[in-house]
């Protein structure tokens, strides 16, 4: 990206190599790539850069702010005319912004406590539907980064089946940091684990998994994301 925040070339020519690259990690390990949905993470970008993705038919993003969503996406959606974009919150939510986050997302990602379920759940049942989640383990172990620990993934399966107001869809990390991508193959396997027991506790499949940016994406499709999570390979660079 230039200074003044222009693209440097061509954001359809970002997306195709990104798509580009999904397919060909889905395909080395026998997989389609229309199994992956790609989540354009925009944080830090206006909602020009946003418009620009969604006419080259990119329709899902991902925000991790409330208060940068609560001015954004709301610009986003006066000025699109397209089809419908989906939004969801991938970073962080504390509990007390709960209500303003159902009030923006279509799916609510990394659900990293059960604190913040009960009250997902609570303000969901209080409007009368249902929010779509994901639940957040911390696969790699790291203590900087939030999430459930693999271990209770029994546990936390028979409490988000006691919870009203939240459709369990799958489960998600965050790789550990590292430059080096196979870093991330252990926390992506034990990420996989984690929704094979939960699914055969509750009994029913959870197709959502959520794990791989950037710079491991090809190793997380390799070992069967079904969700990558992708903001600098689209949008540059962050300041």
């Amino acid at each position: 990206m230039s200074e003044n925040g222009a693209f440097v070339e061509d954001p359809r020519d970002r997306l195709n190599a990104v798509r580009e690259r999904i397919a060909q990690a889905a395909v080395r390990v026998g997989r389609q790539p229309g199994e992956v949905t790609l989540v354009a993470v925009s944080k830090t970008f206006p909602a020009a850069h946003v418009l620009k993705f969604a006419s080259h038919g990119q329709l899902v993003f991902g925000e991790n702010r409330v208060q940068e969503a609560k001015q954004k996406i709301p610009e986003i959606t006066g000025a699109w005319s397209g089809e419908p974009l989906t939004w969801r919150l991938v970073g962080h939510l504390q509990r007390n912004k709960v209500k303003q986050a159902l009030d923006l997302f279509d799916q609510i990602d990394g659900v990293d406590s059960l604190r913040l379920l009960k009250t997902v759940a609570a303000e969901a049942t209080r409007r009368g539907y249902t929010v779509p989640v994901l639940i957040q383990f911390n696969c790699s172990g790291e203590a900087t980064k939030s999430g459930f620990d693999p271990a209770d993934a029994d546990a936390v399966a028979e409490q988000v089946s006691e919870e009203q107001g939240v459709e369990l869809r799958g489960v998600m990390t965050i790789g550990p940091l590292s430059d080096d991508p196979e870093a991330a193959r252990p926390a992506f396997r034990s990420l996989i684990a984690v929704r094979d027991r939960m699914a055969e506790r509750l009994a029913r499949p959870l197709r959502e998994v959520s794990m791989g940016m950037s710079h491991d994406m090809e190793v997380a499709i390799e070992e069967g994301a079904t969700v990558v999570r992708v903001g600098s390979a689209l949008f540059g660079a962050r300041a």
